[in-house]
């Protein structure tokens, strides 16, 4: 994740020190009231009594090592925008908790937000809000607290959903799910939390994006608000103007670890199915179609003839997946999935982990210029497994073998002794590139000396001549980039366009 991106939850209590000097600034000034406009719509108060009870603060306690403890999940000191009025009392209060003596493991106690969804019990929050912890206690907007257990998790969207027994006699208030694919920018949404523990906090703002990509997971498609979020927000729900939850608040980006007007929510689009098996199954069970995608340029979208760039470029087809047996082939382009358009890869990893395993659909893809539609039944995705890394690139005395020079790359044939110093398998077929280029086209798109190329223009090639031979006719036919499949030496496969201007 990166640095200036913070998940806005899990502080420690707090005690709040009144400093009156605060109260005095500003104290010479005179303004008037704000328009009715620049208060915001007057529903946000009815929005907040209606819904506030259906909130909850989620406290969790963890068993830590006391070594170290400062450095420890939920132990650093939370950032503090400078003169902040907590940041004496928290600077003092870690100093003291480091300096403790003595070692072994001892509790620590951390705080998030969270949501009640079925009068029965049933909460949603963070994952990170509830990771790791040895005991999670739900508490009530009237104060109540209550031990809850954890129904389930999935790491990749950051959502946990718990259960807790409701108090004799008591009714819960919840509160249900909108439509998040029907927020419009600007339109107003309301949060509600427990920043740095002042539980039951309500925040207004407007939408600022949809479907915002900030790189954080392979799902990401957050809703993004200027509603102050902090720490201590995450889980909490992130409400239209008819209280229905359009969004789990979930991480800020700021320099300062406060709130500067720029939060994300993962949508209820994206919640409520991942809800709903959790609830189900206690685990996510995910579609698999078993390919490997990449990014449609514009440059690759002129090689292979498709106005405008769009799709999810398939640059490698699982032996064992689904999309082989269906006839998937790394070059297609899936442009549409299930009836669904596929704009970018991350359309379709989405809407693949979204449908339900092994149903039938229809997938639309471009080969070679024209549209085709195969039936793909999806399988189960296992989300435990962990890719394997590349093997890494020797760095080999270089060869004088007999090579070729075509766009700013050296070109040989595969010999024995080139892929025992490539390390490239016996499996892998195509031309070995032996040197690129510095400040050519090849050297800005990574390729490397070790790479292998495979296919010119989607067509199989075996020598550096056949490689030059593709090229001159591709430029005599006024084409302004060229489409190579390339290999690395364990055989994984991806899709460059390099210009031939």
């Amino acid at each position: 994740m990166p640095a200036a991106i913070a998940l806005s939850s899990r502080i420690r209590p707090l005690r709040i020190r009144p400093l009156f000097a605060a109260l005095c600034l500003g104290a010479a000034v005179i303004v008037g009231p704000a328009p009715a406009s620049a208060r915001g719509p007057e529903g946000i108060a009815d929005v907040a009594e209606k819904v506030i009870d259906a909130v909850v603060n989620i406290s969790t306690t963890q068993t830590v090592d006391a070594k170290g403890a400062g450095e420890s999940k939920g132990g650093a000191a939370p950032q503090l925008p400078p003169g902040s009025p907590f940041e004496e009392f928290f600077e003092d209060f870690f100093k003291n908790r480091r300096g403790e003596k003595g070692g072994g493991p001892r509790k620590t106690n951390s705080l998030g937000s969270g949501f009640i969804i079925d009068p029965a019990g049933v909460v949603v929050t963070n994952n990170h809000v509830i990771a790791d912890s040895d005991e999670i206690n739900v508490i009530l907007n009237d104060g109540t607290k209550i031990k809850a257990e954890l129904v389930g998790v999935d790491k990749k969207t950051d959502l946990a959903v718990l259960k807790f027994k409701p108090p004799a006699g008591k009714t819960l208030t919840a509160v249900k799910f909108g439509d998040s694919d029907k927020l419009r920018l600007g339109e107003w949404v309301i949060a509600i939390g427990n920043p740095f523990s002042l539980g039951g906090t309500v925040t207004a703002g407007i939408v600022s994006a949809r479907n915002r990509d900030i790189n954080s997971g392979p799902y990401d498609s957050y809703i993004q608000t200027d509603a102050a979020i902090n720490r201590g927000n995450s889980g909490g729900p992130l409400f239209n103007l008819a209280g229905e939850v359009i969004g789990v608040n979930t991480l800020i980006i700021s320099p300062s670890g406060g709130s500067i007007g720029i939060g994300f929510a993962v949508p209820s689009k994206t919640v409520v199915p991942v809800v709903d098996q959790l609830r189900q199954f206690g685990e996510l069970r995910r579609g698999w179609l078993g390919v490997r995608i990449q990014q449609v340029t514009d440059e690759i979208a002129e090689s292979l003839s498709i106005k405008p760039a769009r799709g999810a470029l398939v640059a490698g087809v699982d032996d064992k997946g689904p999309a082989k047996p269906a006839g998937i082939e790394p070059g297609d382009v899936v442009v549409k999935f299930d009836g669904k358009d596929i704009k970018e890869p991350k359309d379709l990893s989405r809407i693949v982990a979204d449908t339900a395993v092994g149903k039938t659909v229809d997938v639309v893809l471009i080969r070679k210029g024209k549209e085709e539609t195969k039936q793909v039944t999806l399988g189960r995705l296992d989300d435990d497994a962990k890719p394997q890394p590349a093997s890494a690139k020797s760095q080999p005395e270089p060869e004088k073998p007999v090579t070729q020079k075509v766009l700013g790359l050296d070109l040989a044939a595969l010999s024995k002794d080139l892929r025992g110093r490539y390390k490239i398998k016996d499996s892998v077929k195509g031309v070995l590139v032996t040197g690129v280029d510095d400040g050519s086209d090849a050297a800005e798109k990574r390729l490397s000396a070790g790479d292998v190329i495979v296919e010119v223009a989607q067509e199989s090639v075996g020598s550096a001549a056949d490689i030059k031979k593709r090229i001159d006719q591709l430029k005599k036919d006024g084409k302004k980039s060229v489409l190579l499949l390339v290999a690395n030496g364990s055989g994984e496969l991806r899709f460059v366009a390099l210009s031939l201007q």
